[in-house]
């Protein structure tokens, strides 16, 4: 399913989920990001990264641990309904933190082993590509800038991550997640 596939399955949840803030969905099964104003337009859509292992729970295991000590089984980018707020990580680079107390954040892409070949799979915006990331979804560096500060990194909003396993509905009324900047 290509971009436009995507956009005409994400309308109706889209307009589902509009309220007064700022969202965006994470479609895990098309590797994509859309983002959208408080009033339920859209305002752009990319392809992203993901975490290296398919799922739509974050393990008991993974929890408390430091993203370098997660193992492949662990690094799995959740479903739900996340609170999300705007942020900096440890390297205070600008983020927007959806699960502040696991280390989960959209984000630009940075630098990483050139084995891992992220800007590649990024460009290739194949879903079968995206998996490489300990569970944040990492966009392009201009999308990020250009697209989720302005829409996400003025205050509080929403991410929606739609599951890989379960109709994509599941992650509406899912649970709800608080990011704690």
């Amino acid at each position: 399913m290509g971009m436009a596939a995507a956009a005409a399955t994400l309308r109706p949840v889209a307009h589902d989920v509009a309220d007064s803030r700022p969202f965006a969905i994470v479609d895990k099964r098309q590797a994509t990001l859309s983002i959208y104003a408080a009033d339920g337009t859209l305002v752009g859509r990319t392809a992203a990264l993901l975490g290296m292992t398919p799922g739509d729970q974050e393990p008991a295991s993974a929890r408390g641990k430091a993203p370098s000590a997660l193992r492949t089984h662990e690094r799995v980018t959740p479903a739900g309904r996340f609170e999300a707020q705007p942020g900096r990580n440890l390297s205070g680079e600008r983020v927007v933190w959806f699960d502040y107390e696991s280390n989960l954040a959209i984000h630009r892409l940075r630098p990483a082993p050139a084995g891992e070949r992220r800007p590649e799979r990024l460009a290739s915006g194949s879903p079968d590509q995206a998996r490489i990331t300990l569970g944040c979804v990492v966009v392009d560096p201009a999308f990020f800038d250009n697209v989720v500060l302005p829409v996400l990194g003025q205050g509080s909003s929403l991410v929606y991550i739609l599951p890989e396993r379960d109709p994509a509905v599941a992650a509406v009324p899912g649970r709800s997640h608080a990011a704690a900047p």
